[in-house]
């Protein structure tokens, strides 16, 4: 049993007159001239009538004090029956320097008021033999991730760890719902519901577009019927209201890239007007190269820092203790920035490039002045001309309060198998008695008991193909009814592989510590310190003594082995920047439709930098502004070729999809494709025919171009031949447990993963062309990579809105696509090279109008 405090009324024993806040709570905030928002009011009323609950709550409103207030006054204020090892409330972070940060802040209350509370966290950091005690002598409280949680319910003494938790706490839950994460989140939730059935749910979240999705997800779905279940909801409105501009640099705004070179001087000068800055950029390439120009013109020798997912966990967690000790003055970021760190001497956000969705935005704006009655301070560099109508739009959606991200997805195949895999770890199961549990996870509820027992099949055998391969045999029948693990060491290699984050195959990024024989041998490459992790694709195209910024500092290519890259510290003038896979950000469905909105409205113009305004005014001119329910298509020869370009708004991977469909197309109209370039704005086409006279003449018609039967035949002919599916499945197999990373002493490489996953993937579609896996590729492929359903809504909103323009030369809107990088080739009757007309050409054919 809990020792009772002496004084200190029971949980159990009516709350008729018991206050809110107990005597310790209610002087502390009376210390600190701070009243019980109402928020915080009614999350402790829904936690004594036990009611899981989604708290909705702008920046600096008490968010996550009000989440832990419940737990903190029932563990100080009454006693509670113990049946098991003792946790009482599990707070679940999506990040680990969020749930280091929350523990950090959590415990200036608790040491104030002297309350008899234990307070841990547990992450990838966190020692192995701390981990372990945990297990046995949990805190109170225990802070941690969504894949360590997966863990500790691997174990055969779960039931014990978690027999007495009370509540359970999900920060940021809008981060984690509606992705594969949230999926394995959802699915132990589910086991933590049968295991600790009295725990309540409570999810903090900024505001979304729509709260129902959240509050289903914090709920059990018991019903049958499919009958949505919803948690309570509060929601606290209000908080000042930020302040956004966009930057209005001197210097030539560029037509297209991503690199905003021409703003560094601009950004720095920012920084040095403000306290504390937070850069968010949107890929690691790009942080590494931002990090690196301000570095250059550091004259002032600002502390300027470094964030990103590759570097050393020891780095980032150095950067974010200067954070929180005030003594940097900006910190270049990606996405690990990006949610509710207590940062507060942060009185300026900048955002280098398009924020890619409302959302997002709002997110980033709010890491500045982290208190409700302060306005956050923003600024956004865009990177190019289109770059400049989406922030433009970005920030009118931030400034009405619009939120864009759509949270409702239906649970990933994959990581079901992986949660199947789990569950055996802790010991055998009863497959109807984990359907029902399955199904009362929202992004599972509505799975069908067919589709289950495929999954547990593949899971027992490895399916219908695999099942005569002794090392797929994972699952074993008990007699009773029940399967369990068919050996013990199969729930270590579950352990050491757990997780729905695959990265691209990633190599150590080690300092040399001394130097010895010649270049590239063996002997020279002493290991020093990690720095990180970098591509392998990168590395492959190294060559010994080449240059590459890391860290924010350059570094020289001393040689490989093994899976460590040696590096040694050096000085170049034009190091090369690594490039990492991921981080591409799609533009959401709101934000395009806000571009259109925009770009057809010459009166909206007026506010956007006099280069932007004057663009769109040649562009009227020269050809045609679409209207907002419109696509433009444009035909036009330049050089040697002839080029298509669609004007469609609807994200890169839809575009580059697009692209794929189109070129094939055209290839059967004997149009000679050469190829393709896409970006999240448009789709640009280059032909070795004359598109112009071919649609003059009927032999091309746009609207069977563009009819979205291309959906169907054409997508699976070219899925069929494209290495795409092949990526897709190789990440479905390592989540799925069929292809392992890790085995104990040793890890896999990138090129092993893929050789391993490349020839199951053949079998399978030989053998076994419905098998689970290759469904949840392709169910992959379609919402993430290919984007289809946002594929074929445009295909569908453009029939009979086709407005083709043809022209006797490029286009100014055409020319930041066809400046774009990351061309496709098409190998077709035409297998010549890409477009290769110097940029200067394009830029001056298209100004050339304004002389």
């Amino acid at each position: 049993m809990r020792r009772k405090r002496p004084g200190a009324p029971s949980v159990s024993g009516g709350h008729g007159a018991e206050p809110l806040l107990p005597e310790p709570f209610a002087r502390w905030f009376a210390s600190r001239g701070w009243t019980l928002r109402e928020h915080q009011r009614a999350l402790l009323e829904k936690a004594r009538e036990r009611r899981s609950t989604l708290l909705i709550a702008p920046t600096g409103a008490g968010k996550t004090l009000a989440g832990f207030l419940p737990s903190l006054v029932e563990l100080t204020t009454g006693v509670l029956p113990r049946r098991g090892a003792g946790l009482h409330t599990l707070y679940i972070s999506p990040l680990k320097a969020l749930a280091v940060d929350v523990a950090r802040n959590l415990l200036t209350p608790v040491e104030e008021m002297q309350l008899p509370v234990r307070i841990e966290t547990r992450t990838g950091d966190t020692s192995v033999g701390k981990r372990q005690r945990q297990r046995f002598r949990p805190p109170d409280f225990l802070l941690t991730t969504p894949e360590q949680l997966a863990l500790l319910l691997s174990y055969a003494d779960s039931a014990y760890l978690f027999a007495d938790l009370r509540m359970i706490v999900l920060d940021e839950l809008h981060a984690l719902v509606g992705s594969k994460r949230g999926d394995l989140l959802a699915l132990d939730l589910a086991r933590l519901g049968t295991i600790a059935p009295d725990a309540i749910r409570i999810g903090l979240s900024a505001t979304v577009a729509r709260p129902s999705e959240l509050r289903a997800f914090l709920q059990r779905q018991t019903d049958p019927q499919h009958a949505i279940y919803l948690a309570d909801l509060v929601v606290t409105s209000g908080g000042a209201k930020p302040d956004v501009r966009l930057l209005e640099s001197e210097n030539p705004l560029p037509w297209a890239g991503h690199t905003a070179r021409y703003a560094v001087h601009d950004i720095y000068a920012a920084i040095k007007a403000h306290r504390m800055s937070i850069l968010f950029v949107n890929t690691r390439m790009q942080a590494e190269l931002l990090f690196h120009e301000l570095w250059r013109i550091n004259d002032d020798n600002l502390p300027i820092a470094l964030h990103h997912g590759s570097l050393d966990a020891t780095q980032r967690r150095k950067v974010e203790a200067a954070m929180a000790a005030g003594r940097l003055r900006a910190v270049v970021a990606t996405s690990t920035l990006d949610l509710g760190i207590d940062w507060g001497d942060v009185d300026l956000v900048i955002n280098v490039g398009a924020p890619k969705g409302a959302s997002r935005l709002i997110q980033r704006i709010g890491r500045a002045n982290h208190r409700l009655d302060e306005p956050s301070k923003a600024l956004l560099v865009p990177s190019n001309r289109f770059e400049v109508l989406e922030c433009q739009a970005a920030r009118d959606a931030a400034l009405a309060g619009v939120q864009d991200v759509v949270l409702t997805r239906t649970g990933a195949l994959d990581v079901l198998a992986q949660h199947v895999m789990g569950v055996a770890a802790a010991g055998p199961f009863n497959p109807e008695e984990l359907y029902s549990e399955i199904t009362s996870a929202q992004p599972y509820a509505h799975l069908s008991r067919s589709d289950f027992d495929r999954v547990v099949d593949f899971v027992a055998t490895g399916g219908y193909a695999l099942r005569t391969y002794e090392r797929y045999a994972r699952l074993k029948p008990t007699g009773d009814g029940r399967l369990r693990l068919a050996h013990p060491r199969l729930a270590q290699q579950y352990r050491m592989n757990v997780g729905t984050i695959i990265d691209a195959p990633m190599l150590r990024v080690r300092l040399v510590g001394r130097k010895r024989g010649p270049p590239g041998h063996p002997s020279r490459l002493m290991g020093g310190r990690v720095l990180g992790e970098i591509d392998e694709m990168f590395v492959a195209e190294l060559s010994i003594g080449d240059t590459f910024v890391f860290g924010g500092e350059v570094v020289r290519f001393e040689g490989l082995r093994e899976t460590e890259v040696f590096v040694s510290r050096a000085t170049d003038d034009e190091p090369k920047i690594p490039s990492y896979p991921g981080g591409k950000f799609p533009l959401s469905t709101h934000l395009a439709s806000r571009v259109r909105t925009m770009l057809a409205d010459p009166k909206s113009w007026a506010s956007l930098p006099e280069p932007v305004a004057e663009w769109l005014e040649i562009q009227q001119r020269r050809s045609v502004i679409p209207s907002p329910d419109e696509v433009l298509v444009e035909t036009f020869p330049h050089g040697k070729r002839h080029h298509l370009v669609i004007y469609s708004f609807e994200g890169r991977l839809a575009h580059q999809t697009l692209g794929m469909l189109l070129t094939r197309r055209l290839e059967r109209a004997r149009a000679r494709p050469l190829g393709f370039v896409a970006n999240d704005y448009g789709l640009a086409v280059w032909t070795a025919a004359d598109l112009s006279a071919l649609i003059a003449q009927g032999t091309l018609n746009l609207a069977n171009l563009f009819d979205e039967d291309m959906l169907g035949d054409d997508l699976e002919a070219w899925l069929a031949e494209s290495n795409l599916m092949k990526r897709t499945f190789r990440m479905c197999a390592v989540i799925a447990g069929l292809i392992e990373r890790r085995h104990p002493g040793r890890e896999k490489t990138g090129r092993q993963i893929t050789f391993s996953a490349d020839l199951i993937y053949d079998v399978l579609r030989r053998h076994d062309p419905n098998h689970i896996l290759l469904e949840a590729a392709w169910a992959d492929a379609a919402t993430g990579l290919l984007d289809v359903a946002r594929l074929g809504d445009f295909l569908r909103r453009i029939k009979g809105r086709i407005r083709h323009q043809s022209l006797s030369s490029v286009s100014p809107l055409a020319v930041p696509i066809l400046l774009e990088i990351g061309r496709e080739p098409v190998h077709g009757a035409a297998r010549e090279g890409l477009l290769r007309d110097a940029a200067e050409a394009l830029i001056a054919e298209a100004v050339g109008e304004e002389g």
